[in-house]
């Protein structure tokens, strides 16, 4: 049933992609700076691609730190690779040079949330089975757990 939940999770966020539309040269660097290889017209990172496999699909384009260039959300589904939870994420971001670079990555569905870090980054929470979520704030270098929230209410677990 978990999974169940997680993959039709992961297909309705894919619908609610932002205005933002990246040119092919773009998708396949956005997939790449987060560790997918290509095969065919899918994107993998999970080695075991079972019967609940979700190739690799990017589910946002948007700006995230107001810096005029775009980060993506890339998931991939499967309990092979990404247990319980169902789904992974990537958080790649364009960088001023044109490269793109890997934010962050995990276990679960992240969640933007409306509080900030260093550089205007938001502070992401990453969902999933469970109750109680780790809260993830950028420090200039990389994203660290700060603290832990359930439906926006400080929990501890």
């Amino acid at each position: 049933m978990k999974l169940v939940v997680a993959i039709t999770g992961l297909a309705l966020c894919q619908v609610a992609m932002a205005g933002i539309k990246l040119s092919a040269a773009d998708e396949a660097a956005a997939f790449k700076a987060a560790g997918f290889k290509q095969h065919g017209k899918q994107w993998k990172s999970c080695k075991d691609s079972g019967s609940s496999y979700v190739p690799g699909a990017i589910e946002q384009v948007v700006d995230l730190n107001g810096d005029g260039r775009p980060e993506v959300v890339i998931t991939e589904g499967g309990t092979a690779c990404y247990g319980d939870t169902g789904v992974g994420f990537n958080l790649v971001s364009q960088q001023a040079d044109g490269s793109w670079k890997l934010m962050t990555n995990g276990i679960g569905l992240l969640m933007v949330q409306k509080t900030k870090g260093k550089d205007n980054w938001p502070d992401i929470v990453i969902g999933g089975p469970g109750f109680c979520f780790p809260i993830q704030r950028w420090n200039g270098s990389e994203y660290r757990v700060v603290g832990k929230e359930y439906e926006g209410k400080p929990c501890q677990r």
